[in-house]
C-alpha cells in the first residue's frame, strides 16, 4: 500500500484504539509478541478499507462502443471483505453478467469494481446490490446479473460454528430482472459451468 494511502487514514488512532482492545481482553500489549501488533492492525484496516476513499465509478468511465447484443459474462472474480456486524472477514467469488445497450466495458474493469466495493465494512447483500446498480447506471446496460458466493467466518467460527456453510446473494437488474428467459440463461451460466467450490484454504 502507497506511503499517500496510509497518510490518509488516522493510523495513531487505530493503534491506540487496538491497544485498548488488547488490555480488555487481558493481554498486555507490552509484551514482545503484541508490541507491535497495534501497528500492524492499523496498517492491515488501511489496506482492507481502501474501497472508503474511492469511488469505484472511475474504472467504469472508458467503455467501447460495440453493436453487440448477448449476454458478456465474468465468473469466479474472489474478493475479500468485512462484515458490519462482527467485523470479521468473509470471502468468495462475484460472478457478473451484463447486456449491453451499445457499450462494452473492459473485462478487467469489472473485477476492479469488485475491488473496490469489497473494500469496505458492509454486508454481502449491500455488496451485491451495490455492484449491480454500479453497471447498471454507468454502462446504461439493458440489463445486469450479480451473483456473490461468500464463506463467512463471522458464522464459522463464533456463533453458531458452521464452517463451509456458503451464502448466496443475487441481484437483478433490466431484463435480468423483467424477463424470465435472459435470466434463465444468465444463471444457466454461473450455475452450469462447473463452478468451483468454495474453500478457506484458496
Amino acid at each position: 500500500m502507497s506511503e499517500e494511502k496510509l497518510k490518509s487514514v488516522d493510523l495513531p488512532r487505530i493503534e491506540r484504539a487496538f491497544r485498548e482492545i488488547l488490555i480488555a481482553v487481558g493481554e498486555d500489549p507490552d509484551r514482545e509478541g503484541l508490541q507491535e501488533t497495534p501497528k500492524r492492525v492499523a496498517k492491515m484496516y488501511a489496506e482492507m478499507f481502501q474501497g472508503l476513499r474511492v469511488d469505484p465509478r472511475i474504472h467504469l468511465h472508458k467503455y467501447f462502443t460495440e453493436n453487440y447484443s448477448e449476454i458478456v459474462l465474468v465468473r469466479d472474480i474472489s474478493f475479500n471483505s468485512m462484515c458490519e456486524h462482527h467485523f470479521l472477514p468473509f470471502m468468495g467469488k462475484v460472478h457478473i453478467g451484463y447486456l449491453p445497450n451499445g457499450k462494452i466495458i473492459g473485462l478487467s474493469k469489472l473485477a476492479r469494481v469488485v475491488e473496490v466495493v469489497s473494500q469496505r465494512p458492509q454486508v454481502q447483500e449491500r455488496m451485491t446490490a451495490t455492484i449491480a446498480d454500479l453497471l447498471m447506471n454507468e454502462l446504461d446496460a439493458s440489463g445486469v446479473g450479480v451473483v456473490v458466493e461468500a464463506l463467512h467466518t463471522c458464522m464459522a467460527i463464533r456463533g453458531i460454528k458452521k464452517p463451509g456453510a456458503t451464502c448466496v446473494t443475487s441481484a437483478m437488474r433490466g431484463c435480468f430482472l423483467k424477463d424470465a428467459r435472459t435470466r434463465a440463461e444468465f444463471m444457466s451460466l454461473v450455475g452450469g459451468m462447473n463452478t468451483p467450490t468454495l474453500s478457506f484454504m484458496e
